[in-house]
């Protein structure tokens, strides 16, 4: 019965969503962008390539209906198989749910087939952002912008982290930007619910991100997003990634040699393989956090809001812990003093997103059961 009910639901997502009747809606035209034809309402005029992904390709267009510049974003083949159905449907329940300033919103989902039987492609359609923080890390940012930037990031990590979504892939090419320093969150095609078993797939992060817990394939926490917003904000300071490893294996020699080995009592925690493995590297001491950030790598004191090098280094040092269970929890760090100058109960305690869905990571479908 619950089975049953599952696919009713979904069903009626397709219906509300992708199948809107409006016959103004129905009319659709096609356009080349890049290698991929986007085949859009015809409300949306000027279509741009702004980026591409894993999960698909993003235009920027303009909605007359909305009078406003928007994100589409073509998913790429969601119906080629049971992972890319699941995860085309993961994005669309929760993109539908989140409704926070530091996660990006959900305008519109839209389908060109008229029939379940021919539904092949869905597009997304979003708010359109300036940029992504790629861009940004480029620029030389004062503490103002710095620390405003993690705490938006921080803001919309706990907003998904009170649903139970642990984000896993967070990385500055998903994290977008407006020139008047809003930040957004984007890209929930790999969110899973915290529920959800130990072992991660090996496509869930970008390498450079990845916290220890996933390189060696422990169990993760929330926290687990957390050292990859230290990655970021140790970007932002240097420009250059701080961890960049080419595999599995040089993703964990670059932290250990900069960090230094870690305790015995966490290499306990490792299953035996990996405690073998990991115990015949050579051992580094690592480098103090003064040694890895140093002053002359910060922007100069900020008098205006008492901002300065040592509480962001402070911060980084309390972020980029090997052990997860020693490293700052996400409320944590909301309340650093390097963050909190910025602290808005609205903005930290919004109300968490509901998902109707609780079981949506376990649950295996056929892939027409997901296009249902």
């Amino acid at each position: 019965m619950k089975e049953r009910t599952f696919l009713d639901a979904q069903k009626a997502a397709i219906e509300d969503f992708a199948m809107n009747k409006n016959k103004r809606d129905r009319e659709f035209y096609s356009v080349d962008v890049g290698d991929s034809t986007f085949t859009v309402l015809k409300r949306y005029q000027n279509l741009r390539p702004i980026g591409s992904g894993a999960q698909g390709i993003v235009c920027s267009a303009y909605d007359q209906i909305l009078e406003r510049n928007v994100a589409i974003k073509k998913l790429s083949r969601p119906f080629q198989n049971q992972t890319h159905a699941k995860r085309a449907y993961r994005e669309l329940v929760l993109m539908k749910c989140v409704n926070h300033k530091n996660i990006i919103g959900l305008l519109n989902v839209f389908t060109p087939q008229k029939s379940l039987e021919d539904f092949q492609d869905v597009y997304l359609v979003m708010e359109l952002m300036d940029a992504n923080l790629c861009q940004v890390i480029q620029m030389e940012l004062d503490h103002e912008r710095l620390s405003y930037l993690l705490y938006q990031m921080l803001c919309g990590i706990k907003h998904l982290h009170g649903a139970g979504i642990i984000h896993r892939d967070l990385k500055p090419s998903n994290i977008v930007v407006k020139s008047d320093c809003t930040l957004k969150i984007l890209d929930f095609g790999l969110a899973r619910t915290a529920a959800t078993g130990l072992l991660m797939t090996p496509y869930v992060v970008t390498r450079y991100y990845r916290a220890p817990e996933v390189i060696l394939g422990m169990g993760y926490q929330a926290n687990v997003d957390i050292w990859s917003v230290g990655c970021i904000l140790a970007e932002m300071v240097r420009h250059k990634i701080l961890f960049p490893g080419r595999d599995y294996i040089d993703q964990w020699n670059k932290v250990i040699e900069q960090l230094g080995t870690p305790s015995q009592d966490f290499l306990m925690k490792l299953n035996h393989s990996v405690r073998t493995y990991v115990e015949n590297r050579p051992r580094y001491a690592g480098y103090t956090f003064e040694k890895l950030f140093p002053d002359v790598l910060f922007p100069a004191d900020s008098d205006h809001n008492k901002l300065k090098a040592s509480q962001a280094r402070d911060l980084l040092s309390k972020m980029l812990v090997i052990d997860a269970s020693k490293r700052i929890s996400v409320d944590e760090a909301l309340q650093h003093p390097y963050i909190n100058v910025w602290y808005d109960p609205a903005e930290v305690e919004a109300p968490p997103p509901k998902i109707p869905d609780r079981t949506l990571d376990e649950r295996e479908h056929t892939v027409e059961e997901w296009k249902g």
